[in-house]
């Protein structure tokens, strides 16, 4: 799997990878961006240094995506929702230290679940963007 990357004039790269691929050299600080830790991966195997859970989407969010109780919403709506979840606290907090530290020079690594194959579709890469809008 390719990982997207994006580097600005002493600004860090922001890559973004599922917790299971292979680190790479260069990775940075590798952070868990999921709302659930994964189950089953003990504390010595975890593949992550960080792990900020408020930059994921909410329980209520991830319910209405994969249609738990209700139909599942679309892929403008989950993005529609989740970039509105991300400007309140405790999230917006979370996003702005994030944002400094790639500002700073920080490399980091936006890891989700194994089970997101569609980067394109994933909360990761939303917050890449994100981070990347607060950076420039």
């Amino acid at each position: 799997m390719t990982a997207a990357a994006h580097r600005r004039s002493g600004a860090g790269e922001i890559f973004t990878r599922r917790w299971n691929d292979p680190a790479h050299r260069g990775d940075g600080t590798r952070i868990l961006v999921c709302r659930y830790r994964p189950r089953g991966v003990r504390r010595e195997d975890v593949t992550w240094d960080e792990w900020i859970k408020e930059v994921s989407p909410s329980p209520e969010l991830l319910r209405a995506f994969h249609g738990k109780g209700q139909a599942p919403i679309g892929d403008r709506m989950f993005r529609r929702r989740y970039l509105s979840e991300m400007r309140r606290e405790p999230a917006h907090a979370q996003v702005q230290a994030l944002a400094e530290r790639v500002a700073r020079g920080e490399t980091v690594t936006l890891l989700c679940s194994s089970a997101c194959v569609d980067e394109s579709r994933c909360h990761r890469t939303m917050l890449r963007e994100l981070l990347l809008e607060e950076t420039g």
